[in-house]
């Protein structure tokens, strides 16, 4: 790369150019299989430099060569075929300047020409005849380098959120993108005849001495070690800025340079951050304050305009106020923006006062001036890019290990909510460099006021260094012991508040960032980092923008875990209260103890008394501890007792708590309708021989357990009702609420002590049985029945059904749980009417709520306006329902014919009820149905 000192401008002839090299240079692809370079290779190593210009295009055209080549023999070709790299990627960017041409920058004085080397007659007669290449396209074109610093950090209030550069994260330009550089071997100097740059203390900070070579027109030591060295040499930003500014006030002659950095607020405004200090170079004195607002006024024109300035005479200049004073001390300005590869500012330099290096008198800064400072400015912006870059992916690293290291604190488990919030600050501190570190926790009673406290608790953090490392205390302050003026400012703005206090003995710096409910928005907590140690001293600095976004991930984090505080003191309370309400429930369900020992004590009457293996058993009339005796029979005679090996009294104690378990308020669905439907289960268990072998003896217990249980704290209302009220069964169960509700208080009073009838098995069978029993009791549900029932009635007119399989077995077991469940329609015509009575009262009961709560009209089943209509229902549903079910049970088995018959002989006298109506008119009918009910309650007071 040229100098572009404004004596070295002049294009030089290279010696010892060698024609055959440069047809070479300028030939085919065929050429790359030949020896061509046989001159001094004077860029030897430097093959990859101009990486960045290698295009999409000239990969196409060397595509036969790289197919036939390994990549690393590519690259070590090339490597030791410097000269012919070098010119190739020259003609390569020529070809691109001339095809793609970018605008830079408007430039105050001349245009860019004069640097520009007059074209040969001969195009790339030599390898070297391009050398002197314009150094504005090549700085236009060079994409960011892939940094690979591993040195110092640079200064935190520089990085890349500061700066407005774009992050590492997010997508880049295709410009940007297309190249990386990544050189295979180190680079060696390209500077002939320079002092070995590799030794020196530290190549950015370059001298006069080491600078020599620029006054020759040779390659420019700075800008070719910088590019040459990656950014593996770069401490930091500012000591990369000082040694710009430093080679380029020495190339210019200035007696005073100052450079600033652009950084950008919340609300995207770019301001000036200084960098190099005026006064770093003695120019202006410390206490000038008058000065440097000048030179700040200069730059930030430059930052507006984005052109350069150049004032051979500051005093004469309008814009700028200057007085006596200010026009001896500064007298020619030039001041430069600092751009990079995609043309955005994002520095300032400015050079005061050119002097006369023949004379020793003052001179202006010239246009030529003007171009050396903006071609080494354009190519320091390019380094910025990449070291910001670096920084942004750096930065990026750490905070996503921040985040995964607080993740996994707040999915441990903690014994308390302070122990949580305790290890998550402690997380977050060393990645900011925090001393202090101080989470206020508002009190929910007392009102956020300016004069008064308004934080219940604090969880107080203190950053305690031992050399390398450090050590992190949870200190117990109370919160007069702690300044919580700046929390609650933030408490009462609810934004993050980011402030440093400097004084002449030490500097305070603080962030405080509000913690959300993410559920109402409001302000829970409040997190604040003071005083941010700095790397090289012990001195405070301020926190950045990277610090506050850490921050503000904390504050997020300390939401979730509030929140997850909350949960799991709102779950462990309700869990409380369902032990307690359980406690209760099995106080009151559980049968005293004299009335288990009575029925323990009983003799249990035969099943022929009883009358229970009858299809027509009506519980009506029945005595009260007779129907719990009616249940032990069924146990007793099916031998379930002996094969499960089931204490007695337990049994005893179980069958009436099942029994307490049905509400006595409800007409219908109360203890005497299980009773019913256990009862002709066991008739129909008992009655089909087959079916005792079809079932297994597990699959019977289950069957009689879900029997007398499927119906357990019935309300008297549909599914269809409990949802519409929005009752919490719905909410907890979603579907077949009713059902599942039976299921889990079925299961309750299994597991309740004293009625643990399954204790005696095995784990397996517990696990099965259980899951036999949820199945039957869920079969109940009607909207069930009706999307299994056409499997059944196909299964029915089968010749032959395999048994063995369980799920044919499971949908058997559904059908005569169904089956049982609507036995009611196939008793004798007495007893049907007083159930059908019973029926009616409570779905007309439902229906009269419907109309009072809902406004709504209710179906016709359940509408008291359609009782006249009652016979006809009832025909309906028996069609609809019940018969095609016990037409296909008694298809399968012709032992259960009876239960087919009577549901025939009910809808007979049912049409015959309707037609009557139909002739009589509907008085005759709605005499029947009170005459109904008035001898229900006759024969059956004790049922309300």
């Amino acid at each position: 790369m040229p100098c572009l000192h404004s004596e070295a401008l002049e294009s030089m002839e290279p010696d010892g150019a060698t024609p055959g090299a440069a047809s070479s240079a300028a030939g085919t692809e065929e050429s790359l299989l030949r020896e061509t370079v046989t001159e001094p290779q004077m860029v030897r190593g430097m093959g990859w430099f101009f990486s960045p210009l290698w295009s999409p295009r000239s990969k196409t055209r060397s595509k036969r060569f790289a197919d036939g080549m390994r990549s690393d023999q590519v690259e070590a070709w090339l490597d030791d075929h410097s000269d012919f790299t070098r010119a190739y990627f020259l003609r390569r960017a020529s070809a691109v300047s001339t095809s793609q041409t970018e605008s830079p920058l408007p430039r105050s004085s001349s245009d860019h020409s004069g640097l520009r080397r007059k074209p040969h007659h001969r195009r790339a007669s030599s390898p070297l005849s391009s050398s002197h290449l314009n150094i504005s396209s090549l700085a236009d074109r060079l994409k960011p380098l892939a940094s690979n610093l591993s040195a110092p950090e640079w200064n935190d209030r520089f990085s890349p959120d500061i700066l407005g550069c774009h992050s590492s994260c997010s997508p880049r330009s295709a410009r940007s993108s297309r190249f990386s550089f990544s050189p295979c071997r180190p680079l060696s100097p390209v500077c002939p005849g320079s002092p070995d740059l590799s030794r020196s203390p530290h190549p950015l900070l370059l001298t006069a001495t080491n600078t020599e070579a620029c006054g020759h027109g040779e390659y420019c030591p700075w800008m070719m070690e910088l590019l040459r060295g990656g950014l593996s040499w770069m401490g930091s930003v500012t000591e990369l800025c000082q040694g710009a500014v430093l080679h380029a006030g020495e190339l210019l002659a200035a007696e005073c340079c100052s450079l600033s950095l652009v950084k950008k607020d919340s609300s995207r405004k770019s301001t000036l951050e200084e960098v190099v200090a005026p006064t770093g170079l003695g120019c202006l004195s410390e206490g000038s304050h008058a000065h440097l607002d000048l030179v700040k006024g200069i730059m930030g024109c430059v930052l507006a305009t984005g052109s350069p300035m150049n004032l051979r005479n500051a005093s004469e200049v309008p814009r700028f106020d200057i007085d006596d004073d200010q026009s001896s001390t500064i007298r020619t300005v030039l001041s430069v923006p600092i751009n990079n590869h995609r043309g955005e500012v994002v520095g300032v330099v400015v050079m005061i006062n050119k002097r006369n290096v023949c004379e020793g008198s003052d001179s202006a800064f010239t246009n030529n001036d003007e171009k050396v400072l903006s071609y080494h400015m354009d190519v320091l912006g390019m380094v910025l890019d990449n070291v910001q870059l670096h920084e942004s992916a750096r930065q990026e690293a750490r905070r996503s290990q921040a985040l995964i290291e607080m993740a996994q604190v707040l999915s441990q488990e903690h014994r308390s909510f302070e122990v949580l919030l305790s290890k998550m600050a402690a997380t977050i501190m060393p990645f900011t460099r925090a001393q202090y570190c101080t989470i206020f926790i508002p009190s929910e009673q007392t009102p956020v006021t300016k004069d008064k406290v308004s934080f219940s608790r604090v969880i107080h953090l203190e950053c305690e260094e031992l050399g390398s490392t450090c050590q992190i205390y949870r200190r117990e302050h109370d919160i007069s012991d702690l300044d919580p003026s700046h929390a609650l400012q933030t408490l009462a703005a609810m934004e993050t508040l980011n402030m440093s206090e400097g004084s002449e003995e030490s500097m305070k710096s603080l962030i405080c960032c509000p913690v959300r409910n993410e559920r109402s928005e409001n302000v829970i907590a409040v997190c604040q980092l003071m005083n941010k140690r700095s790397r090289d001293s012990e001195e405070m600095e301020a926190f950045n923008r990277y610090d506050e976004r850490l921050l503000e991930d904390l504050a997020v984090y300390c939401g979730l875990a509030l929140q997850y505080a909350q949960a799991v003191q709102m779950t462990e309370e309700r869990r409380a209260s369902i032990e307690v309400t359980q406690e209760v429930l099995a106080y009151h369900i559980t049968a005293a103890e004299q009335e288990i020992q009575a029925l323990q004590e009983a003799t249990i009457p035969s099943v022929e008394s009883l009358n229970i293996l009858d299809f027509h058993f009506s519980d009506f009339g029945m005595p009260e501890d007779v129907t719990s005796q009616a249940a032990i029979r069924m146990f007793l005679d099916l031998n379930l007792v002996q094969d499960f090996n089931i204490d007695y009294k337990g049994l005893c104690q179980w069958v009436l708590t099942v029994k307490r378990g049905y509400r006595n308020n409800v007409p219908y669905h109360n203890w005497n309708h299980a009773l019913c439907t256990a009862q002709s289960m066991f008739a129909i268990l008992m009655a089909t021989d087959r079916l005792q072998t079809i079932f297994s003896r597990l699959e019977i217990l289950a069957l009689m357990i879900a029997t007398l249980s499927h119906d357990l704290d019935h309300r008297g209302v549909s599914n269809s009702y409990i949802e519409r009220s929005q009752q919490p069964l719905a909410q907890l169960y979603g579907h077949s609420s009713l059902e599942n509700h039976h299921y889990n208080l079925c299961l309750f009073i299994l597991n309740n002590t004293g009625s643990q009838i399954l204790s005696g098995l095995s784990a397996e069978d517990y696990k099965a049985v259980l899951h036999m029993i949820k199945r039957a009791i869920l079969a109940t549900d009607l909207t069930v029945y009706m999307e299994r029932r056409k499997e059944f009635h196909s299964l029915s007119k089968k010749s032959r059904v395999n048994w063995k399989s369980e799920k044919q077995r499971d949908l058997l077991r559904s059908m005569l749980m169904t089956a049982s469940d609507l036995s009611a329609i196939t008793k004798p015509w007495p007893e049907q009417k007083r159930i059908t009575n019973l029926v009616a009262m409570e779905f007309f009961a439902q229906g009269d709520k419907e109309k009072e709560e809902f406004k709504i009209q209710p179906i016709d089943i359940m509408n008291r306006e359609n009782s006249t209509r009652l016979p006809n229902m009832q025909v309906e549903y028996i069609n609809d329902i019940c018969y095609p079910l016990y037409k296909a049970v008694s298809r399968l088995f012709d032992t259960c014919t009876p239960l087919l018959n009577g549901c025939k002989k009910n809808r007979e006298n049912w049409m015959h009820l309707a037609k009557k109506a139909e002739e009589e008119g509907c008085e005759n009918c709605c005499c029947v149905t009170v005459e109904m009910h008035q001898s229900n309650e006759d024969e059956k007071p004790s049922e309300e």
